[in-house]
């Protein structure tokens, strides 16, 4: 089997080698580079799996590779985590909304790292253009038919509003994934519905009363906004 290739974007030497040392013991094919420039021309030379990416950097910063990647079709879906310095709240929510999947603070566990890659990857994996059309939705006993617009709970029925609906099908198409306040609100003004930032969480206190014992499954993460429980953290 092929070894996944991650791009390494980090300016700090020390930083970047550790990161570079465990990742390729632990199997994977690492690019390093050390600017944003750098990191767009590799990213136009090779296919990667995933960028591991620092804010931080010479020139163009990180915030600043992640819009460009995201407005091309090409790398539009490529998985992408920051790497952020602890108490910069502002960039994470920023970095999140301009599509990051995933953001790992500074100091951090290679092994916490090692982790968090191999989920980003294995829920790329489970994603296809199929499932994204499908019509049914299910996350462990969570079922939702799009086409019918209705949501069960082991097997019963619950009755949720066309906003509740909505935030959840967003949540749940990409189980692990954390969603900012903004995203979710994209994902429901898409069918023209009346949803400020801050009402966002009215709504998912809302639906995690009506989905019962699956509600804590939808979790708050601070200062950045939900996610919905992976399958594998259902069980």
């Amino acid at each position: 089997m092929a070894k996944e290739k991650i791009l390494l974007v980090e300016d700090a030497e020390d930083i970047l080698e550790l990161v570079r040392y465990n990742l390729t013991k632990e199997g994977f094919q690492v690019r390093c580079a050390m600017s944003g420039e750098e990191a767009l021309n590799a990213v136009r030379q090779t296919d990667f799996d995933l960028l591991l990416l620092d804010l931080m950097l010479p020139g163009l910063d990180g915030l600043g590779i992640c819009r460009r990647l995201r407005r091309d079709a090409a790398t539009a879906q490529l998985p992408i985590i920051m790497l952020t310095a602890k108490g910069e709240e502002t960039d994470i929510v920023v970095g999140l909304e301009l599509g990051a999947d995933d953001y790992i603070t500074k100091p951090f566990s290679p092994r916490v790292l090692t982790a968090r890659i191999r989920a980003a990857l294995r829920r790329r994996g489970q994603s296809s253009d199929a499932e994204e059309q499908a019509d049914i939705v299910t996350v462990g006993e969570l079922r939702i038919d799009r086409s019918r617009h209705e949501v069960s709970v082991k097997g019963e029925l619950v009755r949720l509003t066309a906003t509740e609906f909505g935030i959840l099908l967003c949540l749940t198409k990409r189980p692990g994934w954390v969603f900012s306040r903004y995203q979710i609100v994209e994902a429901v003004r898409g069918e023209d519905w009346n949803v400020t930032d801050r009402a966002v969480d009215v709504q998912i206190v809302g639906l995690r009363k009506k989905l019962g014992s699956l509600g804590s499954c939808i979790e708050t993460v601070r200062g950045v906004g939900y996610r919905f429980k992976a399958q594998e953290e259902l069980v």
